[in-house]
């Protein structure tokens, strides 16, 4: 595309945009004929995957705006009413990022004008209450406005449909080819009105179905530091631990309002280094049980406990294998289902409790439509404990069952550390660990992949590679995805690039042997050297 005709492209979105602040934007970038910025803005377009859209906000067709959205939105309808869903109920939630408000009331527009009913959540409220919300009022799509924990400049679009869960293959690329038949937002109606603003009737059945995830009688003694991130979990996970019975959690208070700026951390993920800070300060002076963290969507789950002098997060792994170990002690039926990139971990658990065991690929998406599902989980902090009323990972009745364990093993004097020791001696020490690149050239993520299939590491750590698979082949039990696989001996590696943020991410496991607790200590220190050198050979291997 030459300089002229990037400008006639940017001219021509600009007489489209109905946003006051990005059509500004856009002038200015027309006018000083900054053909590098419009290039990198009207290049291509976002893609719509099956993780909807996510960007970074401003103007053009490669940022997320009103005029995508409005073009997402109408493209669902399209989509809706190719499936013969020509009059039901879409339900729109939103975070508190920049723009999200505007986003939802434009989807909101965009459905009324295409003859299906609409209906928004009352103000910012966490994923999951949207997730529930779809099956709780009927509805046959449903769109959350949230970049969950992205950096402050992003903003998303989710898509679920009438099931509850998010969308896969191949409704993603049906929903992308009506985005595509789009020619002019002129075409696309928008009325000012017809559409419901929900009131808290469906958050307070939210809130009546999360008492269902305990059990009856359990104790509620555990005492808890709670962060919302600068997201939109606090009134929620207050107005649920309320109805438990749980003591009322610490707030950290510099983290617990809504702000799009997300002032205190660089990222706002509780996996992201600092992110946890606050909190653990929060924990040293009022010495709680468990530390809680939410994302700013509140659809993760972080905990941190205290082990030995300070405190620690313990790994989406160790949390996933502790919410199950929990559920199966109390007798929990159907299937147990995570990723492929969480710890093997659960399917021993599954199969000494005699439960089926399900992989799938990562996300929830899929996750959530495992037939006769009880317990899903992912190590990226996504847990769903309720699959009957979210089919998606839910922060907030994760950090309600976690809290419970908590409960139970303080009333013991036993702490979650002591129940992870017990499941290592039993199933073997676990180890998992995460190398975790983040670009700013995609580029590179496409090269290491291609180095890693051109030339497949034979062994790492010393260990033997005894199995490498490539994922876009799929395998009899997984569709196909851009991942490699490798099995070792007593160890696994999968490496693909991320679905939602610039990076490739490789997850590690190691599974060490466990005598007795005596050998405990021995057995992580070797797990901890067998994955620092998975690591380091893995890095040299993918030239990252």
């Amino acid at each position: 595309m030459d300089d002229s005709e990037l400008i006639a492209r940017a001219q021509a979105w600009l007489a489209e945009d109905p946003d006051p602040e990005t059509r500004e934007e856009l002038a200015k970038l027309i006018e000083a004929a900054d053909t590098t910025e419009l290039a990198a803005r009207f290049g291509g377009t976002l893609q719509f995957g099956t993780a909807g859209l996510r960007g970074e906000l401003g103007a053009g067709p490669m940022r997320m705006n009103r005029s995508v959205v409005i073009r997402a939105a109408a493209g669902l309808a399209a989509y809706l009413k190719s499936k013969n869903q020509t009059d039901g109920l879409v339900v729109i939630g939103y975070d508190a990022r920049y723009k999200s408000a505007d986003f939802a009331r434009d989807t909101a527009a965009v459905m009324t004008g295409a003859g299906l009913k609409a209906a928004v959540l009352p103000r910012p409220l966490p994923t999951p209450v949207l997730a529930f919300a779809i099956r709780h009022l009927g509805a046959v799509a449903g769109v959350e406005v949230t970049a969950s924990h992205n950096p402050p400049r992003d903003n998303g679009y989710k898509v679920y449909l009438g099931d509850g869960s998010q969308i896969v293959p191949p409704a993603d690329a049906e929903i992308a080819a009506q985005i595509d038949a789009i020619a002019s937002l002129h075409d696309v109606p928008r009325p000012d009105s017809g559409w419901e603003i929900l009131g808290d009737d469906v958050l307070n059945a939210y809130l009546a179905r999360t008492d269902a995830v305990l059990a009856p009688e359990s104790p509620r003694t555990a005492r808890t530091v709670y962060t919302a991130m600068h997201g939109v979990g606090k009134d929620t996970l207050l107005a649920a631990f309320t109805r438990a019975g749980f003591p009322a959690p610490v707030l950290v208070a510099e983290q617990a309002e809504p702000d799009p700026d997300f002032p205190t951390v660089a990222f706002p993920n509780p996996e992201e280094p600092g992110a946890m800070d606050l909190a653990f300060a929060q924990a040293r002076e009022t010495d709680p049980d468990l530390v809680i963290a939410n994302d700013p969507d509140a659809d993760r789950c972080a905990a941190a406990v205290k082990d030995g002098a300070d405190w620690r997060m313990l790994r989406g792994d160790e949390v996933g294998a502790l919410l199950a170990a929990h559920l199966v002690r109390r007798g929990a039926r159907g299937t147990f289902a995570e990723s492929i990139v969480s710890s093997s971990l659960l399917g021993r658990i599954a199969e000494k409790a005699g439960l089926p065991y399900e992989e799938t690929l990562t996300g929830f998406k899929w996750i959530a439509r495992v037939e006769d599902l009880r317990y899903g989980y992912e190590e990226a902090l996504g847990y769903c404990v309720d699959p009957e009323g979210v089919r998606d990972k839910d922060g907030i009745t994760a950090a309600l069952l976690l809290t419970e364990l908590a409960s139970e093993l303080k009333e013991a004097g036993r702490t979650l550390l002591d129940l992870l020791d017990d499941l290592a001696v039993e199933h073997g020490l676990h180890a998992t660990d995460q190398l975790s690149v983040r670009v700013e050239d995609l580029s590179l993520i496409a090269d290491a992949m291609r180095r890693l299939r051109e030339q497949p590491p034979t062994a790492l750590a010393g260990l033997p590679v005894t199995k490498a698979e490539d994922l876009t082949r799929g395998t009899d039990k997984l569709p196909p995805t851009d991942g490699l696989r490798y099995t070792l001996d007593g160890a696994r590696v999968i490496v693909r690039p991320s679905g939602t943020e610039p990076k490739l991410k490789c997850y590690l496991e190691v599974v060490v042997p466990v005598a007795d607790t005596s050998a405990l200590q021995g057995a992580r220190a070797r797990a901890a050297e067998l994955l620092a050198a998975i690591k380091r050979d893995l890095s040299a291997a993918a030239g990252i």
